[in-house]
């Protein structure tokens, strides 16, 4: 296979891996075809008023104020004296999107769903305000809209500010949730003269939705303990206290009014959401009106947490549900079906009503989950052999029927306490055989996928074991052999692809389970490369085999723990401080070595530091753009003085935009950061440099000269500028002592390579890359070049956690953007929060570039590729095992003990 054959094979293949992760583990869990259930009694409740306030931690709600005030004083009386209480608990990813796809339809969003759009339904689904005869909505344009969409019929209207409404450098973002509040008002106004209007506000089952998204604007904007988050939590009590009046007047104090008041997610105290931390999931629950209890009193109550305590909340009991159980609550209140893929749980401590209305709404709800589970089943057992279709025995149909017929004589027997119990056995098993269905196929592909992934593996050590080293002997073709073991796995994929078809599996399966044929037909056939590397292994010395293996075990093992605890680079980054230590490198070249030292533990620092975004530093970007400014500088001088033969005025001109770019860049990161908190926005002056400067910092490397280090330094500078922009803290220097160490390790390579017996070193101040790419001959590998890629690796590892920057994209942080736009745009923001982890990669690579080429090294050899699948390979073997040591139990036989009745 050639070499352009060879990488589009490779790239082709990690592409179907990539996809298959998503495709096999966050592919929608919805089903199609239940019937809508709903609870034959008569609701408590003819309309519903749903609060949701964006971004509201249920801490910052229910905590008290330094001098013993609520700064929800109306909502804190609601809870004290007329309504129930309690925490919803979401589930990751904490965003808007999910969370209110949770709290209106019931079901927990995949992530996939997410990905593919904002304001629009990838995938249909049922909801409340579908249900409703009317739903009325007010606030954000990037929530209204897909449940609008997503509604059957003409009956949920969306009245929503424009998309520009949404500024983080705003004024007040408290302006969003006023702006709600008034348009409520002023409909309800306007109805008295609107008979039309009049009239279908007077229907039954009506919803009434209010997103109010300037607590979490405020919270993005200046962080939640801000005075400007706390304030906005004040005006969202003052304008629910005017709404709640304002209905119940409207209504002539009916009381079919049911009020609830929740939030989709909360916020980390550096004002990010998107993870699990329980300042993100932990979210209140308020209810209130029509069919809701009353307060109820206990002398204690217990919660892992401390914070009854604190919120002085001890002696009223706290009703905590999850945030797809509202869902069902509200439909039970208004007497509308219950969503159809709904998989919330009604919580009836929530309910003021009779025993009997109790257990017939958990019957419905129980209906509504098993018909989903049954469709679901169906589904799977149309497209699986009969022979080979393992159904959920738990919930067989003799079993259904059994639960279903049980429930309903309890019910008619009026003993509703023993009928809500099987309701809920019903709903758990039930809830359990849809995940069973949905994860069905999961083993199979990803067995699929693994035998795939070690078979590519194995070939390209093959490849490179053949192509790299004098290992193998040329071997010899047998034609014969070759046609048949061609035939063997051409008849071996036509079973596969048979047995997929008469199952009409979706087309990824094939493409799934048809890959690992030919990547395994090209490794058995490399059998030659095999029997000559065994031999080879087999020559060596055990002592120094084991050594070795030992060392390659200890350096994956540091990289995997580092995908879990950042601290672990750090000890990585001090064991390669030793490193010329304990080789020649110290007597060769003790200054090189010394800075190397010195850089290795200066980057160790990093991984130390608290997650980015946790702690603003603005002053401390701003001396990181004076101090590369310096470096420039200085380099600029040193070329100037040199009268480099190489350099001419048009390459000095280029580096010269590069140091304005910088100076531009720390000027407008302060500028901005100024305005904002004098909340004056975001100066066009600023944007316009943001963008201009990002756009430039791709092109200008390409005009300065091919030499290594000013070509290098120039790749730096430019994407130094962007990176500022980028930065909110300390993070700003990581690029900059990671690209010192990548310099350092450009010159100690080359000194490395005297080791071996290469005099040919060449002299890296005139090393140029454009002529490397005429080198035709290129070394053979040998152990270092082992080490050469570990260390490209580890360094790779580093730019991605170093500083945590993948937490800013997990957790929406739109802090670091704010020099480009303060207008919420998730994509836009998102993008500009994957370059800032991007540009690390990109300076190590380039390194990385370097040290091939100047060790004489192929770049088309990728023995460092090998280290990274084999790193993907033990995480798998990994977290299989951690699977098997902690959710499987070993049974030993013994002998069943009968007990008399």
């Amino acid at each position: 296979m050639g070499i352009p054959v060879f990488v589009f094979a490779g790239l082709l293949v990690h592409c179907v891996f990539l996809a298959s992760i998503f495709d096999i583990y966050f592919t929608s869990p919805l089903v199609h075809g239940m019937t809508p259930q709903q609870t034959p009694l008569p609701p408590p409740g003819k309309r519903l008023v749903l609060f949701v306030a964006d971004g509201l931690r249920a801490d910052s709600l229910y905590e008290l104020d330094s001098n013993g005030t609520s700064r929800a004083p109306f909502l804190r009386s609601i809870l004290e004296n007329t309504g129930s209480w309690g925490i919803s608990h979401t589930r990751v990813p904490t965003e808007s999107r999910p969370g209110h796809v949770a709290l209106i339809a019931g079901f927990y969003e995949d992530v996939s769903a997410v990905a593919k759009g904002w304001k629009e339904n990838p995938v249909e689904f049922d909801s409340i305000f579908n249900e409703s005869k009317y739903t009325w909505s007010w606030g954000s344009p990037d929530i209204l809209p897909m449940f609008a969409k997503g509604a059957s019929g003409d009956h949920v209207y969306t009245f929503c500010y424009t998309a520009e409404s949404e500024d983080f450098g705003a004024q007040d973002a408290a302006k969003l949730d006023t702006w709600v509040f008034d348009h409520v008002k002023s409909f309800f106004n306007s109805s008295r003269s609107n008979q039309t209007l009049y009239s279908a506000l007077n229907e039954e089952k009506v919803v009434l939705f209010l997103h109010l998204l300037g607590i979490d604007t405020n919270g993005h904007a200046h962080r939640p303990n801000s005075r400007e988050y706390k304030e906005n939590i004040r005006k969202v009590d003052e304008g629910v206290k005017e709404i709640a009046s304002m209905l119940e007047n409207f209504y002539g104090n009916d009381g079919k009014t049911a009020f609830i008041l929740t939030s989709d997610h909360g916020m980390t105290d550096w004002g990010s959401h998107g993870a699990g931390h329980p300042s993100e999931t932990l979210t209140p629950l308020i209810a209130w009106g029509a069919g809701v209890n009353y307060p109820q009193r206990v002398a204690s109550q217990f919660f892992e947490d401390n914070f009854l305590k604190e919120w002085k909340l001890e002696n009223l009991k706290r009703l905590d549900v999850n945030q797809a159980d509202i869902a069902p609550l509200m439909a039970s209140l208004i007497g509308v079906p219950f969503p159809l893929n709904s998989v919330g749980t009604l919580p009836l401590e929530y309910l003021n009503n009779s025993a009997h209305f109790k257990a017939e709404s958990m019957f419905t709800n129980a209906v509504q989950i098993l018909e989903q589970f049954k469709v679901k089943m169906t589904q799977k057992k149309e497209t699986t052999l009969s022979f080979l279709f393992t159904p959920f025995k738990p919930l067989s149909d003799s079993e259904q029927i059994n639960l279903l017929k049980k429930t309903r004589l309890y019910i008619q027997q009026e003993k509703y306490d023993e009928a809500v119990s099987l309701c809920k056995t019903l709903i758990n098993l039930a809830l359990e055989g849809l995940s069973y269905y949905h994860t069905y196929d999961r083993l199979f592909l990803g067995l699929s996928i693994a035998m795939g992934f070690v078979g590519w593996t194995a070939y390209v050590i093959l490849v490179i074991i053949k192509t790299h080293t004098n290992l193998t002997k040329a071997a010899q073709s047998h034609d014969k052999e070759s046609t048949i073991l061609l035939y063997g796995f051409a008849f071996v994929g036509l079973i596969i692809a048979f047995f997929l078809l008469i199952q009409t599996c979706p087309w990824t399966y094939y493409v799934y389970c048809l890959l690992p044929v030919p990547v395994w037909y090209a490794v058995v056939k490399e059998l030659h490369v095999i029997q000559d590397l065994a031999a080879y292994l087999l020559s060596l010395p055990v002592g120094q085999s084991m050594g070795f293996l030992l060392i390659c075990a200890l350096g994956i093992e540091i990289l995997v723990f580092s995908f879990f605890y950042r601290s672990t680079l750090t000890i990585g980054l001090l064991v390669f401080a030793g490193w010329p230590v304990i080789t020649q490198l110290w007597v060769q070249a003790k200054t090189t070595a010394l800075i190397w030292i010195l850089l290795c533990m200066l980057l160790g620092i990093f991984p130390l530091m608290p997650v980015v975004g946790r702690e603003p530093n603005i002053p401390l970007v701003i001396a990181t753009g004076l101090l590369t400014l310096l470096i420039s500088c200085s380099s600029l001088s040193s070329l100037c003085k040199s009268k480099n033969k190489y350099m001419n005025n048009e390459d000095l001109k280029v580096q010269f935009y590069q140091m304005l770019s910088i100076a531009l860049s720390t000027y407008v990161v302060s500028s901005t950061h100024d305005s904002l908190q004098n909340k004056q926005g975001l100066p066009v002056f600023n944007q316009i440099i943001s963008w201009t400067t990002l756009v430039s910092s791709s092109v200008l490397p390409l005009l300065s000269p091919t030499f290594l280090f000013q070509r290098l330094f120039s790749i730096l500078l430019s994407l130094m500028s962007t990176y500022l922009l980028l930065s909110t803290g300390y993070e700003a220097l990581f690029p900059l002592v990671l690209s010192g160490l990548m310099f350092v390790w450009i010159n100690m390579e080359q000194e490395a390579l005297q080791q071996y017996g290469l005099s040919l070193k060449p002299k890296l101040a005139v090393f140029n890359f454009s002529y490397a790419t005429d080198i035709m001959q290129f070394r053979q590998l040998h152990l270092d070049d082992v080490r050469r890629s570990f260390f490209f690796v580890f360094f790779i590892v580093t730019a991605f956690f170093g500083t945590g920057n993948i937490a800013s994209v997990n957790s929406f942080d739109p802090a670091s953007v704010y020099c480009f736009l303060t207008v919420f745009s998730p994509f836009m923001m998102g993008g500009l929060l994957v370059l800032k982890v991007v540009i690390p990669f990109v300076l190590v690579s380039c390194a990385f570039e370097a040290v091939q080429v100047t060790t004489q090294l192929s770049s088309k050899s990728i023995s460092h590729y090998v280290l990274v699948m084999s790193l993907t390979i033990f995480m798998m073997l990994m977290n299989g095992l951690a699977q098997l040591l902690t959710t499987k139990k070993l049974e030993l036989s013994r002998k069943t003990k009968h007990h008399s009745t």
